[in-house]
C-alpha cells in the first residue's frame, strides 16, 4: 500500500454537511468528521473508547472558513444523542436497573425543579456587574416552563430545550450553571422518552 492510500485509509469518512457560504464560519471539517467517525466506532461496538449521550451533546469544534454548516451539523448530533440515550436506557432496563434508573432519574427531576422553583432573579449564581451573563428575565421565563414541564407535565420538546438561547446582559446569570440546569433537563427527557 503507498502512503497516500494509507494515509486515507487512516483518515475519517468526509461526511455530505453542507458548507458555510461566504464570510460565514462553520465548524472545521477535520474535527467534525473525526467525531462522527468516533461516534460510529462507539455505536456498533467498534470502538475502544468510551462515549456517552451527554458526550454527545457537549461536543465542539473549531470555528472555520468553508466548514460545515453549524445547523445541520447541531442537528445531526441531536440525533445521535437521542440514539446514544436510547441505547444507553435499553442497557439500563435490560440489565434489571430499571428501578436505579428511574430512582436516579427521577432525582435529578427534582435537584432541577427545586433549582427553577427559586424566587426569580436569585435561580443561578450572578456573574459580576462588569461582566456579561445571560440575561436574568429570559432565562427565568425559560425556567418556569421548564418547572411546569416537570412538575405538570406540560409539553416541551428535547429540541426546544437544546436550541434555546440567550441574549447577554451585564451582571447576568453564570452561562455554566443555566448550561448545566439545561443538559440535565435534556437527561431527563432522554430518560423517560
Amino acid at each position: 500500500m503507498t502512503s497516500t492510500a494509507a494515509e486515507s485509509a487512516d483518515a475519517p469518512e468526509r461526511t455530505s454537511f453542507p458548507l458555510a457560504q461566504g464570510r460565514t464560519r462553520g465548524y472545521d471539517r477535520d474535527a467534525v468528521d473525526e467525531f462522527l467517525a468516533r461516534a460510529r466506532r462507539v455505536f456498533e461496538g467498534d470502538g475502544t473508547e468510551p462515549l456517552t449521550s451527554h458526550d454527545v451533546r457537549r461536543a465542539a469544534f473549531p470555528l472555520a472558513r468553508h466548514g460545515y454548516a453549524i445547523a445541520a451539523v447541531d442537528a445531526a448530533l441531536s440525533r445521535i444523542e437521542d440514539a446514544f440515550a436510547a441505547r444507553e436506557r435499553e442497557t439500563a432496563l435490560a440489565d434489571g436497573d430499571v428501578e436505579e434508573w428511574v430512582g436516579a432519574t427521577r432525582e435529578v427531576a427534582q435537584e432541577v425543579l427545586d433549582r427553577l422553583s427559586r424566587r426569580k432573579g436569585r435561580r443561578f449564581d450572578r456573574v459580576g456587574a462588569l461582566r456579561y451573563g445571560y440575561r436574568v428575565d429570559e432565562v427565568d421565563l425559560v425556567g418556569d416552563k421548564l418547572a411546569r414541564y416537570l412538575a405538570d407535565g406540560e409539553p416541551v420538546s428535547v429540541e426546544q430545550v437544546r436550541s434555546v438561547a440567550f441574549r447577554m446582559q451585564r451582571g447576568g446569570y453564570r452561562e455554566a450553571q443555566v448550561d448545566a440546569v439545561l443538559d440535565a433537563v435534556v437527561d431527563v427527557m432522554l430518560a423517560v422518552r
